[in-house]
């Protein structure tokens, strides 16, 4: 019988956010509607729990500017809803985000996983070019966002959603790690 490979132990542990305290704030911020491109970032720890759960109400969308009309739809009744995707979708949605989110001034809120971000670097030192430029292009657009790694960094989530429904802007959750699956 081969013996088990041996476990990297030069790799950095880095804790992970859990999903089922996401998922929680989520619900406590009143938020229900969950538009959502698969991303495999976020997908284990948090799609596929909400898919599951009978407190919200999953729609999936083929492309990302398309949820990004929805969540805006939403918002003029008063429906607070949020939409899953992944970097390179944020990236082509920036148009309709800076028209429906920006220039209209509606809620868009997003959680959006960094696809290929090695766990335990900052998103600005990412060897992936993809994630390196994420924050700069939001702070260059002024778009409010902040990042989700560490398990502390869920706690300001219903602020930041109620802040996004008051001043009737956008705000990105940049998920850095995936989120642990429940």
């Amino acid at each position: 019988m081969a013996a088990a490979p041996a476990l990297n132990t030069d790799a950095p542990q880095v804790a992970h956010p859990s999903g089922a305290e996401i998922i929680e704030l989520i619900k406590q911020a009143g938020l229900r509607e969950i538009v959502a491109v698969p991303d495999i970032v976020t997908s284990d720890g948090l799609l596929w729990p909400i898919s599951r759960d009978p407190d919200f109400r999953l729609t999936r969308v083929c492309k990302e500017d398309e949820g990004v009309s929805i969540c805006g739809a939403m918002s003029y009744n008063g429906t607070r809803a949020i939409l899953m995707m992944q970097q390179t979708g944020l990236m082509d949605s920036l148009n309709a985000i800076r028209a429906i989110g920006v220039d209209y001034e509606l809620p868009i809120v997003m959680m959006v996983g960094l696809q290929g971000k090695d766990p335990a670097v900052h998103p600005d030192q990412s060897a992936a070019y993809g994630v390196r430029i994420i924050r700069p292009v939001l702070d260059a657009m002024e778009l409010s966002h902040s990042l989700i790694e560490e398990p502390d960094d869920v706690a300001h989530i219903p602020d930041a959603i109620a802040q996004a429904y008051a001043q009737s802007r956008p705000h990105i959750f940049l998920i850095g790690r995936s989120p642990e699956a429940l």
